[in-house]
């Protein structure tokens, strides 16, 4: 395995992109249509369109990894993170960097220009394109997409929140508290919005997983504040929002948090049994969708022209083993289900997969989920979240 020198003691520029690069190969494969480079030069400066992500990583061998690095190459580091974080949340192995672009770059000694040019960049990056390197997304209401991006961007804002905070700098405080709440009304809204549309049970699931998950992103940028009284004002509109704070935003996060714990909570893991799986990483026609509705993913791991028979046993080994690894989850199951109406049979793959995952194609269990149509299952899901609603 290659290394590559670190920067600032922490994982270099090299790294980072040879990350990206192992779970997103797609993004610097022409073939696949992403724009040219729109700009060249300090990464920090670049970002302000809606490809500035991808023009940051395809500028980024221009930072150098180095142990003492200037104000100009911390922030330019900064950038290059947040890239990496926006082209690969969505991917099976996403970069990680959250921890840094929530706390730990805020927290470093710097100019104070630096950090707001740093907070600047944050707020072009709410406007990166999500075309193809996410399905998580909804976006019914007309107020732009609402996916689990947005809350790795609250995260990042609650975590500059706490430096403005601290090093007294009431303009960009304000404008952190400002865009915090914009971001919070603009999914409420969404939400909202879909809770009053007949027949958008499905959606409004989706929604309340990216809400909820969106809420604990928040948090783990709060975590970064001290217990220093001057935080105090931050936190009644804004932590835990999901948990017991529950007068904010008409209670529209309870709503949500609700339908997740009751619903969801057992599909919000991270996927490690299909991180193996290479072929998964080789398009953005693989990307996983939010679960447990993943049906059509799953048929079309089977019918992909690109994948070979070998790859389809392969994704399906990984789901079968997925299935007894992580309990309460149903996604796996929908998916093999998929899976099994576009491939007409199971059974042909079975000889390509180890016996000992094989003979999972036989489990009662597994023939029960393979049986249930989608149709049917998202019915009952429909039906499960009504009488949920009902109780609240």
């Amino acid at each position: 395995m290659k290394e590559f020198p670190q920067f600032n003691g922490t994982i270099g520029p090299g790294n980072l992109l040879s990350l990206v690069r192992n779970t997103a190969p797609f993004l610097f494969d022409p073939t696949f249509g992403f724009p040219e480079p729109k700009a060249r030069g300090r990464l920090i400066e670049i970002g302000n369109h809606p490809y500035g992500w991808l023009d940051i990583l395809r500028a980024a061998d221009a930072l150098p990894a180095t142990p003492n690095p200037s104000s100009e190459e911390r922030e330019d580091y900064f950038a290059l993170c947040l890239a990496c974080h926006h082209a690969t949340v969505a991917t099976f192995i996403p970069t990680d960097v959250d921890g840094k672009i929530r706390g730990v770059l805020w927290q470093q000694r710097m100019d104070p220009e630096s950090r707001r040019r740093m907070f600047d960049l944050v707020l072009h990056a709410q406007t990166w394109d999500l075309t193809r390197i996410s399905t998580r997304t909804t976006a019914l209401s007309g107020v732009g997409p609402v996916s689990g991006h947005n809350g790795e961007y609250l995260g990042v804002m609650a975590g500059a929140l706490g430096t403005f905070v601290k090093n007294e700098d009431a303009e960009y405080a304000q404008k952190a508290v400002d865009a915090i709440d914009a971001e919070l009304k603009r999914e409420a809204h969404e939400f909202e919005f879909v809770l009053k549309l007949p027949g958008q049970e499905i959606e409004l699931l989706r929604l309340a997983m990216s809400l909820t998950h969106n809420c604990g992103d928040l948090d783990q940028g709060i975590s970064f504040w001290t217990q220093n009284p001057i935080y105090a004002p931050y936190r009644p509109p804004f932590a835990r929002l999901a948990h017991e704070n529950a007068t904010p935003y008409g209670g529209t996060y309870q709503i949500a948090a609700k339908l997740y714990k009751n619903m969801l909570s057992s599909e919000g893991h991270r996927h490690y049994p299909l991180r193996e799986v290479r072929c998964l990483r080789s398009s953005p026609d693989f990307l996983l969708p939010l679960g447990p509705f993943f049906d059509s993913w799953g048929e079309r791991l089977a019918t992909h022209p690109t994948l070979s028979m070998d790859d389809r046993a392969d994704a399906l080994s990984a789901l079968l083993a997925g299935c007894k690894k992580i309990k309460g989850q149903v996604g796996y199951f929908r998916a093999i289900s998929g899976f099994a109406h576009g491939a007409g049979s199971l059974d042909k793959f079975a000889a390509r997969m180890p016996n000992s995952i094989s003979k999972e194609l036989k489990d009662p269990e597994i023939k029960r989920q393979v049986g249930l149509s989608k149709v049917s299952f998202e019915s009952s899901m429909r039906k499960r979240a009504l009488q949920v609603l009902a109780t609240r």
